[in-house]
């Protein structure tokens, strides 16, 4: 089996049930997400972090760009559009037109589609990311400023249980209304996890299933090949993050990002 026919059983195993018909994503993963990887600066092993050594730690690879992939994916799904009949860009063109989508602001509304930025030659956005990978991580930003986020502070002085539960009915109320959601995950003053996902969907429950548990279908770009799951337990009223070669999984704080100006 093949690592294409892979992702699409993956992707289909976590959105199928028995609600499927209700059950209809604002974003398709296999379609509007980045078809390449944000890379991580250590090497990990169990979710524990280690230097990079020998061949691994000379190659050239795209690093700390998590946020910068999750703000792009949902400016590409709110201001662009794809022709795949026309003939494609020249490589000025094309990055003149993913910065016309990157300089609108993430949280403003999607724009009707006519209004919206063509791309002609693709069909989709991770067409596009795959075939033309290098001219979009060219234009789409750098890592480093995300480091310096005012709304970063929030960490800090925000760490408390009642702002993670307004957290999880801000995340409800976005998604109900067919909107995108950018979650900052963190256990800082840890050093587990410090990285950002795009929430885009929430799984239905099983009729008759009554667990207090919520469960999220995520776009990680640490992980192009398919979907994940974000949890919210109303018992421990905590967030959850699934295990990985890169966390060990569990618990984490949840802070939106890119949702208004200086968050």
């Amino acid at each position: 089996m093949n690592r294409k026919i892979s992702s699409i059983i993956i992707s289909a195993l976590l959105l199928a049930g028995p609600c499927a018909d209700a059950f209809t994503p604002s974003l398709h993963f296999e379609k509007d997400t980045v078809g390449f990887a944000n890379m991580t600066v250590f090497e990990y092993q169990n979710g524990i972090a280690r230097v990079r050594r020998g061949e691994s730690a000379k190659q050239k690879r795209y690093t700390r760009r998590c946020f910068v992939l999750c703000r792009t994916t949902m400016q590409f799904k709110k201001f662009a559009r794809f022709d795949p009949h026309a003939p494609p860009l020249s490589d000025e063109d094309l990055a003149k037109r993913i910065r016309q989508v990157t300089h609108r602001a993430a949280w403003h509304d999607p724009l009707p589609e006519e209004q919206r930025v063509v791309f002609p030659g693709f069909a989709n956005f991770r067409e596009m990311s795959v075939k033309r990978g290098y001219i979009v991580q060219r234009n789409i930003g750098y890592g480093w400023p995300t480091y310096w986020r005012l709304g970063n502070a929030r960490t800090f002085f925000e760490p408390g249980i009642q702002y993670q539960e307004k957290t999880h009915q801000k995340l409800n109320a976005i998604l109900d209304r067919g909107d995108l959601f950018v979650a900052f995950l963190t256990t800082l003053p840890h050093f587990r996890i410090n990285h950002a996902v795009l929430v885009y969907a929430k799984k239905p429950k099983k009729p008759g299933n009554s667990t207090d548990t919520d469960r999220y279908v995520v776009y990680d770009p640490n992980h192009p090949d398919g979907p994940r799951e974000l949890t919210w337990s109303q018992t421990v009223r905590s967030f959850a993050y699934q295990k990985d070669w890169d966390f060990v999984g569990g618990n984490v704080r949840v802070y939106q990002v890119y949702g208004m100006p200086l968050q």
